[in-house]
């Protein structure tokens, strides 16, 4: 089982398209953070301008967790898309290239091809998260440095956490944002299974995401009772490590909801892969 997974990693790394991800954000965290760096901080002034009627603000609130916070909270929609180019081209790639058949002829059962496959998923779904840790928040750190941290958010309010206490909510907060992507990654997988072209995956992916996230946020009465049951409305659970005090209550049921439709996604492509009638 380990060759088995070891060669479908080879197989995926070995890919240029498993790198576009990577590409994209290894650009545009750059630019973007060193756009904030020349334009001084003046969007933070903008942003607290209603509040500096009412409070007296001090330190060094402009600085490289708030740029890390920004980053986060602005990149989470299409990070999703992102991942699903290599999630959802686990099994619709072997029907788009022709090779089931030949992976298929290897002394190994369906359900292990099928494992190795989600390992491998999983492997690069974390592998993205943490890039996106490492690059946002050392270049941040290292153009804008430390310093106390706002936030203002939906769930956490306005809050202004002091310096001592921001690095390990953003190792939480990472470690919460892998647990959602591991949803995004596990549905695409799941449409990767019943189709044979590596772009339907991804379209159907996000068609589920955008979908979701309108029904999460309409403003009307008629859906609220739905909204507990959409996984849109706890993809935001790495917000919950900002705020002061953490709901573990809330966070708990947010893990819970996202691990059972990953579960669910999971066990559907594997019942949908091994029955599958492999033409060519």
């Amino acid at each position: 089982m380990t060759r088995l997974v070891l060669y479908e990693l080879l197989k995926t790394f070995w890919k240029k398209r498993t790198y576009l991800g990577f590409a994209v954000v290894l650009v545009i965290v750059p630019v973007v953070e060193v756009a904030f760096k020349l334009e001084g901080g003046r969007f933070l002034t903008v942003m607290l301008r209603g509040l500096a009627r009412d409070f007296y603000l001090v330190g060094n609130l402009f600085n490289g967790w708030l740029i890390s916070f920004q980053i986060m909270n602005s990149l989470w929609f299409h990070i999703p898309l992102l991942i699903s180019f290599v999630a959802g081209d686990q099994l619709a790639g072997e029907a788009t290239s022709g090779t089931y058949r030949l992976i298929l002829t290897r002394p190994t059962s369906r359900s292990e091809i099928f494992v190795a496959k989600w390992i491998t998923t999983i492997v690069y779904t974390v592998l993205f998260v943490a890039f996106l840790a490492v690059l946002s928040i050392g270049l941040a750190l290292a153009l804008l440095g430390r310093g106390d941290l706002l936030v203002i958010g939906r769930g956490t309010g306005i809050l202004i956490l002091p310096g001592q206490d921001v690095a390990w909510r953003f190792i939480l907060a990472y470690i919460f944002a892998g647990w959602s992507m591991l949803t995004i990654s596990s549905i695409s997988l799941f449409f990767s299974s019943f189709v044979e072209n590596a772009i339907g995956p991804i379209v159907a992916t996000m068609g589920v995401l955008i979908v979701s996230t309108v029904l999460s946020v309409l403003p009307v009465e008629v859906l609220a009772s739905l909204r507990g049951y959409l996984f849109t409305s706890y993809m935001d659970l790495w917000l919950r490590a900002f705020a002061d005090p953490i709901s573990w209550d809330r966070v708990r049921e947010a893990v819970l909801v996202l691990g059972g439709y990953s579960a669910a996604s999971v066990l559907g492509a594997w019942l949908i892969f091994v029955r599958k009638d492999i033409l060519s």
